[in-house]
């Protein structure tokens, strides 16, 4: 599920999409990534919708937070 946040500051819709990242990343197995993009700034995006990221998207990625639930039982 991508999160998107419109600002007319690019730094300010970076802290906005890394808040928005790091919250759901205590809740998630996946990692979220923090993504730029020329119209809307930065927004977050959950690596469980795509798998693997595409190719597009993946060199867009300028911050990754690391899911924070394990898997391992």
């Amino acid at each position: 599920m991508a999160y998107s946040m419109h600002c007319v500051l690019p730094s300010r819709s970076y802290f906005e999409a890394l808040e928005a990242a790091e919250k759901r990343a205590l809740h998630s197995f996946f990692d979220q990534h923090v993504i730029e993009d020329d119209e809307l700034g930065y927004f977050a995006l959950d690596e469980g919708d795509y798998n693997i990221l595409p190719a597009h998207l993946a060199a867009r990625v300028v911050h990754t937070v690391h899911g924070g639930m394990l898997d391992e039982f």
